[in-house]
């Protein structure tokens, strides 16, 4: 059926976008394989190599064997069945795929699985999924411009003070909730802090000085730690009942159970405050690793150097003495060791006990048997301590990798806390209220701010804008769409938001189509991405989405983009239902107002002085009644001489077409090109149908000279050169 077979390849076609989508979320350094001749022709049309992205590598298929993975993962993770980890029978491309990752972690680091934790399984209902257009054209964690600093909602929110905490926050921003219970409970956990600032203050302080827990266990794990590594992991293990202590008072019962359940790790702290010294180097090699009083064996050996070394000191002064040379000193390099060294003046001075060693320019140096055998003390007592130490670093190294679960799980409270508090620090420093989340269908804002381009200016700059959807109405333009957008993710992520009140649906998925690009790696113009991604959001929307479109059908001709334009918005309306805003310059399309109780336009308020424009930044209801892009052509800069020609092009325009509309929507402009029978707008050609050269043989045709059958096969003819016209 060939009907089936289209929408089979349209869920192909969505699946494989959701997979880039996925990919690009999670920002992989690698791609494991498998080697065959389908998976290859389909990452070459998913990514092809000139588009970037991470390497790949190809294994056999047998690495993702199910039984060979399912045994795989049983063996690292020490259990006897998978169904501990939500492993369930529909999950066996789940098993092959988490089995094969295990299987070539241990082939090429052997060492990183110890550290590995067991795989946690997110399954669609509990996360929003973001796609990358809806990531890039919010600035969630990136800026649309490459190489730009700032402009994210990331750089705007993340107040964390540790560093697991930054990651975490990072990873809320890509992953909101779509659970209200979830995000009831970190809205209460940030309004308890919110209202505590004792508590946010004290949390936050105690947190402070505690380290990468997350990096050290991984490296830790992969026998990659430093002494200076396991020196900061003392110091945080020492902070750990403070922060369980003051997060253990807040109200919020997601604060309390966090703080319940982290590790003091009291063990690992002793034995690390046992052992590590706290002038510990960053190297082993360094030396002064291990504490005095840890091993009597070392402590021996170091009194033997040190006693030995004091006795080298000692020895310059009793030689002077004994010599009678004023000048002669005890030194030491690396390659002849320690040397006593006479000036020539003072040679004939010299003992007949002193034993040539080395001679200078300016100088003899020597040695005396009593020199050469506290040297060997020395050098002895080093080598046998650098041994010792190497030796007893590793065993702590290995103790201390016996405890990795236990010090990831506490890293994960401890950046959950970071987060909640992070996100209370910024709610308080910008103004930011608790949004109302509900399982309902309205969103309500009032008073909303975008929270990054509030803070690129004065706050009192700013306008801010009260925008309502419900199942009545949708309306929209640029910033506020955006605007929007953020608001909506920052609740579901559990924070609050800026506005002065917020009532906000939980939607399953944010869509946005903003700005044009092309992808020229893949051969695909701008307008083909435009229509790509709207095809992306009409096949994955539902009624419970949220739609952000800023303009659809630009990159095309006049007449076919209004028409784009129109029937997405009616797709949107009467198939999906979902909650829409739709900012665009098609002045057409604010008929749709009139035909749909679900529509409602609204423009950003314009105000003329003479011939400057100001843009109030605020909304006011109603379509536009006209455009300003000639008045924004010349705030950009453009030459007086083209902003004069183009409003003498303007003028000649709206005249020619005023009678049919000009698709430019102005005047009788109010419905899409194809009803009202008008033909594409022709700026530099024939601009009337007249032209056509169909109508230019009917018009010299002598109807009195032609037969009935040459006027049929005229007909048959000139029907003909239409088809052709058509096709091309």
């Amino acid at each position: 059926c060939p009907a089936l077979s289209r929408r089979a390849m349209s869920l192909q076609r969505v699946e494989e976008a959701e997979l880039v989508h996925e990919l690009g979320r999670l920002e992989p350094a690698e791609l494991v394989l498998a080697r065959s001749e389908d998976t290859a022709e389909v990452w070459q049309q998913l990514a092809p190599p000139a588009a970037g992205g991470p390497p790949r590598t190809w294994r056999d298929a047998w690495l993702f064997d199910e039984p060979l993975a399912r045994d795989e993962l049983r063996r690292v993770f020490r259990v006897e069945s998978l169904e501990g980890f939500g492993f369930g029978g529909d999950d066996a491309l789940l098993i092959r795929a988490a089995g094969a990752v295990v299987t070539y972690i241990n082939e090429i680091r052997p060492s990183g699985i110890e550290h590995l934790q067991p795989p946690r399984i997110v399954r669609r209902g509990a996360e929003m999924a973001l796609d990358e257009m809806t990531r890039r054209n919010l600035e969630l964690v990136e800026p649309l411009r490459a190489g730009e600093q700032g402009g994210t909602l990331l750089s705007v929110i993340d107040e964390a003070v540790t560093a697991m905490g930054g990651r975490l926050l990072r990873r809320w921003i890509l992953r909101p909730l779509v659970e209200l219970e979830a995000i009831a409970a970190r809205l209460d956990a940030v309004e308890d802090m919110v209202e505590q600032p004792e508590l946010r203050e004290r949390v936050r302080s105690v947190l402070r000085p505690v380290t990468d827990l997350e990096r050290v266990a991984g490296r830790v794990g992969t026998g990659r730690v430093s002494p200076r590594d396991l020196l900061g992991l003392a110091r945080s293990l020492a902070q750990l009942p403070a922060v369980q202590q003051a997060a253990g008072t807040a109200r919020s019962s997601l604060l309390r159970d966090a703080a319940a359940r982290i590790d003091v790790l009291a063990d690992v702290h002793a034995l690390l405050e046992r052992a590590i010294s706290p002038d510990a180097p960053a190297s082993l090699a360094e030396g002064g690793v291990i504490r005095v009083g840890y091993s009597d064996e070392l402590d021996e050996l170091r009194a033997v150097r040190d006693g030995a070394v004091d006795f080298i000191a000692a020895l310059q002064v009793r030689e002077r003495e004994r010599t009678g040379i004023p000048s002669l000193k005890v030194g030491f390099n690396k390659v002849f060791g320690y040397y006593l060294e006479v000036t020539r003046a003072n040679l004939e001075r010299v003992p007949d006990d002193y034993i040539r060693k080395q001679t200078l320019a300016n100088a003899e140096r020597y040695l005396t048997p009593e020199l050469k055998e506290w040297e060997e003390k020395v050098f002895g007592a080093e080598d046998r301590i650098a041994t010792l130490e190497a030796e007893l670093f590793a065993k702590l190294r290995a103790e201390v990798a016996a405890q990795v679960p236990r010090l990831q799980q506490t890293a994960h409270h401890l950046a959950l806390i970071d987060v909640l508090a992070a996100l209370a620090e910024t709610a308080v420093r910008r103004g930011y209220v608790r949004p109302d989340v509900h399982s309902g269908f309205e969103l309500e804002v009032r008073a909303g701010r975008h929270p990054v381009v509030e803070t690129m200016m004065p706050r009192e700059d700013f306008i801010p804008n009260d925008v309502r959807l419900d199942a009545k109405n949708m309306a929209g333009k640029s910033t506020v769409l955006r605007q929007v957008g953020l608001i909506q993710l920052l609740a579901q992520m559990g924070s609050f938001v800026p506005a002065t009140e917020a009532r906000l649906a939980v939607v399953d998925r944010i869509f946005t189509r903003v700005g044009a690009s092309d992808n020229l790696a893949r051969g695909q113009s701008t307008f083909m991405v435009e229509m790509n991604e709207t095809a992306a959001i009409l096949h994955g929307a539902t009624r419970d989405s949220l739609v952000l479109l800023d303009e659809i059908g630009r990159g095309t001709s006049t007449y076919d983009g209004v028409s784009i334009a129109w029937a997405v918005t009616e797709h949107l309306h009467e198939r999906i239902g979902c909650k829409a805003i739709f900012a665009t310059h098609y002045h057409e399309l604010t008929q749709l107002a009139d035909r749909f109780a679900g529509v409602t336009n609204l423009n950003v308020a314009v105000r003329e002085v003479g011939d400057d424009i100001v843009f109030m930044r605020r909304l006011e209801t109603g379509g536009a009644d006209r455009s300003y892009g000639i008045q924004v052509a010349r705030l950009a800069g453009v030459p007086r001489s083209v902003i004069d020609r183009a409003r003498e092009l303007l003028i000649e325009l709206e005249g020619t077409h005023s009678q049919g509309g000009d698709g430019l929507g102005r005047k009788s402009a109010r419905q899409p090109a194809a009803a009202l029978g008008i033909d594409q707008l022709a700026l530099f050609g024939p601009a009337s149908p007249a032209d056509h050269p169909v109508l230019r043989r009917l018009r010299d045709l002598a109807l009195d000279q032609i037969t009935p059958i040459e006027a049929l096969n005229l007909l048959d003819e000139l029907r003909r050169s239409l088809d052709n016209a058509g096709d091309d």
